[in-house]
């Protein structure tokens, strides 16, 4: 049976079809209709793996644009926005509520049991259907350091900075995958590539403090995930490993060169889907000053270091943006991340505020709108590799 979506999309092309054989011979007519028939059998049938993302696929290309064709721009705005449910994150009254009012594209779990987020999932996903809105993308923190205080219940889990060789790595993200699966998230907020292990923010988060290892363990955490279905995410950009603080508590400085900036290169030329981005504030920089701002809300190093010189293609999300001392201290944050080239807001306070400021912003400067635009092309993109569009 077709979602909702696909009927509205189909229903359009149908019509496309019939103004076509309304204006051409009955035997090319003929042909049309035979060639359009089997497309629609054929795309009922189509799976698209994680691998398509960074592919150049006319037809996953043309069922994103189809789909972000049939969206209102509030809607299209909600896409970049991920909320949070579980302890410590909203409560699900407040959720359901975005979720029936198109406010959100995603869900971040925070602490919960195994079945509570479960059938959490669960719910929340028959809201969304309810609402015939765009499938919900389901995210956790699940490093290994940190899946067994968000996950209760979940397989006894050591120390990140543990692990020593790619085997050990594997069977421990195989276990992560499983975990995730069963309770039907989609995007892991892992691996920790901060290269540290006494860092108050990251401490044993970390692969430890050997560049060479850490890059090489990250990467077999990335491609292990990845080629289990699961949207993996290299972090803290452009590094929290080397620097003194905690930006949950203060803005901290990378002052002078960014030491930990080169052991991204080969995450991203390995095709990691998301970078998150720290707030923390690079000074002492000549090309990439961040102004006092954190580099979250910095175009220098979203859009122009990342982006642009890295040429990272994928997704970018923000860390937290409701209590990180670094970020909250700025009105209009989620905003300015968007602007610097964020493409998800994670965790905003107030979503509605965020996607008004968002839409207002689009209608004074037509460049940013386009931005907004490709940043939720993109989203949709992941949604269908990831197999829930």
């Amino acid at each position: 049976m077709l979602h909702p979506l696909e009927l509205r999309i189909l229903n359009k092309s149908i019509k496309q079809l019939i103004k076509i054989m309304n204006t051409t011979s009955k035997i090319f007519s003929c042909f049309a209709f035979f060639l359009f028939f089997n497309l629609i059998i054929n795309a009922q049938s189509y799976e698209f793996s994680l691998d398509d993302f960074y592919e150049d696929n006319e037809y996953l290309t043309y069922l994103v644009d189809s789909v972000f064709e049939n969206m209102n721009e509030k809607d299209r705005v909600a896409q970049m926005i991920i909320t949070s449910a579980g302890e410590n994150g909203k409560p699900d009254h407040t959720v359901e509520r975005l979720i029936r009012n198109k406010m959100t594209g995603g869900v971040i779990l925070m602490k919960g049991g195994r079945d509570t987020h479960k059938n959490r999932v669960a719910k929340f996903n028959k809201l969304a259907s309810e609402a015939n809105s765009i499938p919900l993308l389901f995210s956790m923190d699940a490093e290994p350091s940190l899946l067994n205080g968000r996950l209760i219940g979940s397989p006894k889990m050591g120390q990140t900075n543990d692990i020593k060789d790619i085997h050990q790595s594997d069977s421990v993200v195989n276990i992560i995958n499983d975990e995730l699966k069963y309770v039907g998230v989609h995007h892991n907020y892992a691996p920790v590539l901060d290269i540290s292990d006494s860092n108050a923010a990251i401490k044993k988060r970390s692969y430890g403090n050997d560049p060479v290892k850490a890059i090489e363990l990250c990467d077999a955490f990335i491609q292990a995930s990845q080629a289990s279905g699961i949207i993996a995410t290299a972090k803290h950009f452009p590094g929290h490993g080397l620097v003194k603080g905690d930006t949950h508590a203060q803005s901290v400085y990378i002052d002078g060169e960014m030491l930990e900036l080169d052991n991204y290169r080969p995450i991203i030329d390995n095709g990691v889907l998301t970078v998150m981005v720290a707030h923390i504030v690079v000074k002492n920089n000549s090309n990439y000053n961040t102004g006092g701002k954190p580099a979250t809300l910095s175009r220098k190093i979203v859009t122009e270091l990342l982006k642009e010189e890295m040429n990272f293609k994928g997704l970018v999300i923000t860390d937290a943006l409701n209590i990180m001392k670094a970020v909250t201290i700025y009105d209009n944050a989620p905003l300015m991340a968007s602007k610097a080239g964020c493409d998800l807001l994670l965790m905003p306070k107030n979503e509605q505020n965020v996607i008004n400021n968002i839409l207002n912003e689009m209608v004074k400067d037509p460049n940013y709108a386009e931005q907004v635009n490709e940043s939720v092309r993109k989203i949709l993109r992941m949604k269908f590799c990831v197999g829930i569009l």
